[in-house]
């Protein structure tokens, strides 16, 4: 899944127009298609820090201004990303549930990894993957097994197969 703006520069460019329906939301959080070169660039970019620490440093600095600006942001104004307009509290709402879910893929091979989102991003990650399919997860499943399950990250498991069975959607959703 990419990034769902360009860039933190998005809430510094309000819009007027009026914000796009739920199905534009998913589409807004698009997938690389190799199209844009700035698909391509983004690897580069983060390639030409060599170090890993640098690039984590960098994040870090980027991620502190960001959420500065998040946190000065009203939730209602329009921002447009993806030739797509969003409310700023959707905009952001698609960088918790990109930045969730790709903490777990960061973390899904290293036994013992040290950290886990945040069960606040978890939550509020699955509230969106359920209004973007229109359907609600059995509530046996966890936030975690939602995210990974619902997103085809991991296979459902025989019991969460036979309740997914009774869900008002097919899963995995294809984001983007």
């Amino acid at each position: 899944m990419a990034a769902p703006g360009r860039s933190p520069h998005t809430l510094g460019r309000p819009l007027r127009r009026a914000p796009a329906p739920d199905t534009a939301f998913s589409r807004a959080l698009g997938t690389p298609t190799g199209e844009d070169p700035l698909d391509a660039l983004t690897v580069r970019l983060a390639a030409a820090y060599g170090d890993p620490h640098l690039l984590r440093f960098h994040l870090d600095d980027v991620g502190s201004a960001a959420g500065r600006a998040a946190g000065l942001a009203d939730p209602r104004a329009r921002v447009g990303t993806r030739d797509e307009v969003l409310t700023v509290g959707d905009y952001l709402g698609a960088y918790v549930l990109e930045w969730t879910l790709h903490h777990l893929d960061l973390i899904a091979h290293l036994p013992g990894a040290p950290t886990r989102p945040p069960g606040e991003s978890m939550a509020r990650s699955r509230a969106m993957l359920e209004r973007i399919a229109g359907a609600s997860f059995p509530t046996t499943f966890t936030d975690r097994d939602a995210l990974l399950v619902g997103t085809g990250r991991n296979a459902p498991t025989d019991a969460q197969r036979a309740e997914l069975r009774h869900a008002a959607v097919r899963f995995p959703l294809v984001l983007g």
